[in-house]
């Protein structure tokens, strides 16, 4: 099958700055797809290239199949994208903005298409407003309705949530959930780490232009956290031959660091060599923030 994104060898720069060097990924349809980097890593940019806005230096860019630069028309219509800047026209109402994206991709008799739009995002009561009198959570909607307009097969979030309060936030990730779904590939990029966490298979990290990491979003939790385990102690003391894996100390409970669950059963061991009973234990989960930050220190 075609993949969904194909990026070969792509360089990058502007000026002295290297924005891109040597990135290569295939997203597969149907994918759900993170790719997630610092300010400046390069994931704008890629972006732009993906949605035609800027030309790579070298290497090739595919959507669905088609090259972005010598068949752009047809990649622009395999992809929708959803830009982290509120960029609206002020002089037309939300179903009128619309039908003039319809317009853009020749697309005629579209009204069905939008209407369900609308239902979906929530915009109904505001279909005949203004853009320019619509809240800014409500102004993202529509850059989402936008995106979905020609019913891309490819769909790219640039923090999508940003500035976007907690309801709308849910009822935005449920929609997508539902067009991943019904086989929309999408890509997403976001700072807010839970997310990509909750919603993406698999992910790739971006520090200065480069990947640094690209796997299944269960094997990078896997591989870079280490586990954790939460004691509370009667007496309240963690005996000498523990204390190289203390990682916290509350006035309450001991954080431990563990290279695998498996060593929790010599800690066990050795609490009760010292007499120590176990008030409460917890198992940490590792987080995706924490791999993050793991992964940017290393590179």
């Amino acid at each position: 099958m075609t993949p969904a994104i194909q990026v070969r060898e792509v360089h990058k720069s502007f000026g002295a700055v290297q924005a891109l060097r040597n990135v290569s990924l295939e997203v597969a349809q149907g994918e759900f797809f993170a790719l997630l980097g610092p300010n400046g890593a390069g994931k704008t940019t890629l972006i732009n290239i993906l949605a035609g806005l800027a030309r790579a230096d070298s290497g090739k860019v595919m959507v669905t199949g088609f090259d972005v630069t010598t068949q752009y028309r047809d990649a622009r219509r395999a992809l929708g994208v959803v830009p982290q800047e509120l960029v609206f026209d002020p002089f037309f109402t939300v179903r009128e903005t619309l039908t003039i994206q319809s317009g853009y991709f020749g697309i005629k008799h579209n009204r069905d298409w939008i209407e369900e739009i609308i239902h979906h995002l929530d915009l109904g009561d505001k279909a005949d407003t203004n853009m320019r009198a619509l809240s800014g959570g409500m102004k993202r909607r529509v850059l989402v309705a936008q995106a979905l307009v020609h019913k891309p097969p490819v769909i790219v979030l640039d923090e999508p949530t940003a500035g976007v309060d907690v309801e709308l936030r849910q009822e935005l990730w449920q929609f997508i959930r539902k067009l991943n779904a019904d086989g929309h590939t999408i890509v997403l990029t976001t700072h807010y780490l839970e997310e990509a966490e909750a919603q993406c298979s698999r992910i790739a990290m971006l520090k200065q232009g480069k990947i640094v990491a690209l796997d299944t979003t269960k094997h990078l939790l896997e591989s870079f956290s280490g586990r954790q385990v939460k004691l509370r102690l009667s007496p309240d003391y963690l005996p000498e031959n523990l204390q190289s894996l203390l990682l916290l100390r509350t006035d309450s409970s001991y954080t431990l660091t563990l290279t695998d669950f498996s060593d929790l059963e010599r800690v066990m061991s050795r609490l009760r060599e010292a007499g120590i009973v176990v008030q409460e234990m917890e198992l940490l989960q590792p987080d995706l923030e924490e791999v993050f930050v793991q992964i940017m220190s290393k590179h």
